[in-house]
């Protein structure tokens, strides 16, 4: 490797009341791939935002030195300019406007008239396109794309601007497997360029497989680098610095005693709400007091579609099915109605289903059952503070106070505050959708505890998570879903990666004896559906 072609010095930023980074620095090789790691709230994004110009010179102390000059960002026209550019989390596509125009928004390609060139703008387009290993149309609209998709549309876009430095804030956080891959290998391919790369992530094995060095910050604090070649270093290694101890277990231990069935979902079936096909199937399950039931299933398998359209039918078109809350039935036709029964689904995209982000902490936690702080038509402010307070200090919601800004916290503590309504809302029956998701291992762990102290009371839970050691790891028994259908559960004694794998890719048009509760030969045969 040659000189460094970033060094940030002495950075320090502060927000009211938070002190978000302190005195932290930074330096990046030329031509490497440069993780940064550290739990939610650590100040990660914080950094890369001064970096970027989002947050402009004069507003942190410290300096940046970029490419052998000084740099002064006083926004990200500027960094850009100097060629840095910055995928974040959240994608700044436009979804009605084709690719062609969302790679070349803000640096349009003109003619002599001075009006677009769509010949070369859609030319350039398909170049850089093929560039990212992408088979798509430029005229495409962006709409139409999956997030792995438009992910490497992002990076087709940062390429366009001569980018010497490109940062990916949490690139494969909301990328299955495949499109993981894919991203990895094109990050291999731009650094065989001699491009340099910053990355965010809390995939550890991504980091370990891919990284030439790693920075760990821990509470706004620059911990230590690794070099992750010549110091071999493992997964253990990066948490150990991340949460300052060594964390023995990734899972929590608890003792499983399920009890009576609190809920069972017979021949549950939708189709899609604009298309003509099933996307939940005959499906069955159920899930017993003080008991963890996971979903497991290949993206598009319909986990989310059969988690939201129980809740309260807020997905798809109901064809048939019917769900029984301790053996008897009941109508859960709204979410209104849901709640009502004792049913709560906290989403796999809080950003956009499960906060108010321009709120506060307190109005967030009391969102899903407000009822209970109202009296003559008025919400008892007292008291709302009251319950926010109490689940700040229950959860360990890392912020000022409970009128913090929502929109403003770390992704771990975002999820908090989801878990927070619902167990608020004092649910029977809570329904989990990814829900450690882009949050840090220490985070995650949190949120295990929290799971262990819900059954522990009696509450019955549902996971769906695309990770199988976190199903493994947590659940006591596993129910694996294919096409839309339950295609077989297993007790988590029996349970590893390769057999719930073996189900998840199960085609179960061609056994339709497939039985959805293996070990319950009395249940009821689920019908099968002719293709």
């Amino acid at each position: 490797m040659t000189a460094n072609i970033l060094e940030m010095r002495s950075i320090s930023k502060s927000f009211p009341g938070v002190k978000a980074l302190s005195d932290v620095s930074l330096s990046v090789r030329r031509g490497e791939v440069h993780a940064i790691c550290g739990e939610n709230g650590a100040g990660k994004s914080t950094l890369m935002k001064v970096l970027s110009g989002v947050y402009p010179v004069g507003t942190y102390e410290g300096e940046i030195h970029f490419d052998g000059q000084l740099g002064q960002f006083a926004g990200i026209a500027d960094s850009e300019r100097a060629g840095i550019a910055i995928i974040h989390q959240e994608l700044a596509l436009v979804p009605f406007l084709s690719v062609a125009e969302n790679l070349f928004l803000g640096n349009e390609i003109k003619g002599r008239s001075g009006l677009i060139d769509w010949h070369r703008t859609n030319g350039e387009a398909a170049r850089l396109l093929e560039r990212v290993g992408l088979d798509e149309n430029p005229t495409t609209p962006i709409g139409q794309l999956g997030v792995g998709k438009q992910q490497l549309v992002e990076i087709a876009k940062a390429l366009s601007k001569d980018v010497k430095l490109l940062i990916l804030d949490e690139p494969t956080a909301a990328l299955n497997d495949t499109d993981s891959a894919h991203l990895l290998g094109l990050l291999r391919m731009l650094q065989d360029e001699g491009m340099t790369s910053i990355m965010i992530s809390h995939k550890l094995n991504e980091i370990e497989a891919i990284a030439d060095s790693t920075t760990i910050i821990r509470d706004g604090r620059t911990i230590e680098t690794l070099d992750m070649r010549a110091d071999a270093v493992t997964e253990e290694r990066i948490i150990r610095g991340m949460v300052g101890r060594d964390l023995d277990s990734r899972f929590p231990e608890r003792e499983s005693h399920p009890g009576e069935e609190v809920l069972r979902i017979e021949n549950w079936t939708v189709e899609h709400p604009v298309q003509d096909r099933r996307v939940v199937d005959g499906a069955s399950l159920d899930v017993r007091a003080g008991e963890v039931v996971g979903i497991a299933g290949l993206m598009g398998a319909g986990r989310t579609e059969l988690a939201m359209s129980v809740f309260g039918r807020s997905y798809g078109r109901y064809v048939e099915g019917q769900i029984f809350k301790r053996g008897k039935p009941i109508q859960a036709r709204s979410v209104r109605e849901a709640v009502k029964h004792g049913l709560a689904y906290a989403t796999e995209d809080r950003k956009k289903y499960g906060l108010n982000l321009i709120d506060d902490i307190k109005r967030n936690v009391s969102a899903a059952a407000l009822g209970k702080l109202t009296s003559g038509g008025f919400v008892n402010a007292n008291e709302e503070i009251r319950v926010a307070e109490e689940s700040k200090r229950s959860m360990n919601i890392k912020a000022p106070t409970v009128a913090a800004i929502t929109g403003k916290l770390s992704g771990g503590n975002q999820q908090k505050v989801v878990l927070s309504k619902w167990i608020y809302s004092d649910p029977d029956v809570l329904i989990l959708d990814e829900p450690t998701r882009g949050i840090d291992v220490g985070a995650k762990y949190e949120i295990y505890t929290i799971i262990n102290r819900l059954v522990a009371g009696g509450k019955a839970v549902i996971v769906i998570s695309s990770e199988l050691p976190e199903l493994l790891g947590i659940c006591d028994r596993i129910y694996a879903l294919s096409a839309g259908r339950i295609t077989g559960q297993l007790p988590i004694a029996e349970a590893t990666q390769e057999s719930l794998m073996t189900l998840m890719t199960k085609d179960r048009s061609r056994n339709p004896s497939a039985d959805p509760h293996p070990e319950n030969p009395t249940e009821t045969q689920t019908q099968e559906h002719p293709a």
